[in-house]
């Protein structure tokens, strides 16, 4: 299977660690999601994190939901320098 994008690695990272601060797992992402009127089971929502691959308005509502931080330009550059790093 062929490595996802860098940028999906991004969302990737971006959201899971977001979760990870909040200790949210997706089963309350997806309760969460569902307060706002937004309905994704957690099974879908692992799959989309996992691949790095949903809709713009998705990823925006999980981090209202989660209160993100915010994500600076700079947080996103070593995001993906650390992603360029990591492949060698």
């Amino acid at each position: 299977m062929a490595k996802p994008s860098k940028w999906r690695q991004a969302v990737q990272r971006i959201v899971k660690s977001e979760m990870s601060v909040r200790g949210v797992k997706y089963q309350g992402l997806s309760d969460r999601l569902a307060e706002i009127g937004i309905e994704q089971s957690a099974d879908n929502l692992r799959n989309k994190v996992n691949k790095g691959i949903m809709g713009a308005d998705l990823l925006l509502q999980i981090l209202m939901v989660l209160n993100a931080r915010p994500l600076s330009m700079e947080n996103l550059v070593e995001i993906l320098t650390d992603l360029e790093r990591e492949d060698g």
